[in-house]
């Protein structure tokens, strides 16, 4: 099955209430969510998400708000503080973890895919179609599965059988007669061309790492290079509990400095989040590609989860790529003093803005995100290069205001002809010294994917000796 995606949240529901039939079949799907295992012994998620999907059908879309949902679901008064009460918030991160549960034991069976976008109480309905095939012999095309969620323990399907171990018999009447392979070949023959001329004519130089300051300056030790994956669930529980860890904090696994403050569930969720130690989605691509351009360079990396190190870890003269900004990742902060561009947290909007301190002309003093969520907007992202205090070292770091943030800085600086291009208009140019910088990325959200990711802004960062 292949599924369709509807970007009108509101034209989906839309939609499904037209016929009778898909109505009483998503309600039948939801039925089926609720009383499942990923839903088992958790009565409050399973009215949440009967609460949302009813006030979808139903078009009240304007009840899918926090306070009213926790004024009509939860019993609240009118005038609770939200801020203090996180129960609204904890439970939809519970039903966010539990639908990926569901559908990645259950996902490629599903006629609909509920999710809850983060950021939003709307959910999001994606509707399965069947696409137009015609039967062919299951040994020969087995049938395609739609993709789940999450990724559950699957036996390995046997190998497909070659054209030449068929036999003619074997295969349907029409398909001995088929022109497509020999269209498919001329396509694929057509494309190595077209890839081998502009191979012929690409300075291949450029794609060895030690010709991009930036990467001959982190590959230049003999010892591997250490990436240190930021870690979301910290991120999640300072968001639940609004106390916000220092670096020492973090280093002492005081990973809720006052747990007295908080209500009992919330203190539940944020050990059960706690339990697990785990990167985020966008680290794992960016962490390979960067292993890949230290095998160019004939250097190792080792890679390690926030989490899991510690202090003594960082006080070496080994190089170091760190993942996420301080909220996801708290070593971050150890490296920031010589940067112009911070990370700070804006309670008034539920998110993380960057601060210029020391803005120059035609820059703005502090940096707003407008995509919330999976809204459609701009975002931003840092990249900075900073040496390691007390230390021989360099360090990389590459953090967003949002997980998108994150992987957009990440493709940048392991795309080796856009970093050798945002680095010389930085003044930094291949051959030289070893310099260090830091720069703002600006990125166009559109449904949550980043595009159009541009350089804001870059600043080169007194060396020793300089002054700014």
């Amino acid at each position: 099955m292949s599924s369709t995606r509807q970007s009108n949240p509101h034209a989906v529901f839309a939609k499904i209430v037209e016929t009778e039939e898909d109505l009483t079949l998503l309600k039948q799907h939801v039925k089926e969510i609720i009383e499942g295992a990923a839903f088992k012994g958790s009565h409050r998620s399973g009215q949440f998400l009967q609460y949302i999907i009813d006030q979808g059908i139903a078009g009240n879309f304007d009840s899918l708000k926090e306070r009213v949902i926790g004024v009509e679901l939860f019993g609240r008064s009118t005038t609770y503080d939200t801020g203090e009460d996180a129960i609204v918030r904890v439970t939809a991160s519970d039903v966010r973890k539990r639908l990926l549960q569901h559908y990645g034991r259950y996902g490629t069976t599903s006629a609909f895919r509920v999710t809850l976008p983060l950021g939003s109480y709307l959910p999001e309905i994606i509707r399965e179609t069947e696409p137009d095939l015609r039967p062919e012999p299951a040994a020969v095309h087995p049938p395609k599965k739609s993709p789940t969620m999450a990724i559950p323990e699957i036996e390995p399907a046997p190998p497909e059988p070659s054209p030449s171990q068929v036999s003619v018999e074997e295969r349907p009447p029409n398909q001995a007669v088929r022109w497509w392979p020999k269209a498919l070949l001329a396509l694929i023959l057509l494309n190595i061309g077209v890839w081998f001329f502009f191979w012929v004519r690409y300075d291949h130089r450029a794609q060895n790492p030690r010709r991009v300051p930036l990467w001959a300056a982190l590959l230049s030790s003999p010892r591997p290079l250490q990436i240190i994956t930021s870690d979301p669930d910290i991120a999640e529980v300072q968001g639940y509990t609004g106390q916000f860890l220092t670096t020492s904090d973090y280093a002492n696994h005081s990973y809720i400095p006052h747990p007295e403050r908080l209500r009992v569930e919330v203190t539940q969720l944020c050990h059960i989040l706690l339990g697990g130690n785990k990167a985020a989605l966008v680290d794992i691509p960016i962490a390979v590609k960067i292993a890949e351009l230290a095998q160019a360079g004939s250097r190792g990396v080792e890679v390690h989860s926030a989490r899991g190190i510690q202090l003594s870890n960082l006080q070496t003269d080994d190089n170091f790529v760190l993942f996420g900004s301080p909220l996801s990742n708290p070593w971050a902060a150890l490296f920031i003093d010589p940067m112009s561009f911070r990370f700070s947290y804006d309670k008034a909007t539920s998110q993380e803005i960057i601060l210029n301190l020391h803005p120059r002309a035609h820059e703005r003093s502090q940096y707003v995100p407008t995509a919330l969520g999976w809204a459609t907007g701009q975002s931003y992202a840092l990249i900075a290069m900073v040496r390691n205090p007390d230390q021989n070292g360099n360090v990389l770091l590459l953090g967003g205001a949002n997980a998108e943030g994150t992987e957009a800085a990440g493709k940048l600086v392991t795309d080796l002809t856009r970093i050798s291009a945002a680095l010389k208009t930085c003044g930094i140019e291949p051959g030289g010294p070893v310099r260090h910088f830091e720069l703002l990325l600006r990125l166009n959200m559109m449904a949550g994917s980043p595009t159009n990711v541009n350089v804001e802004a870059c600043h080169l960062l007194p060396e020793s000796g300089e002054h700014s």
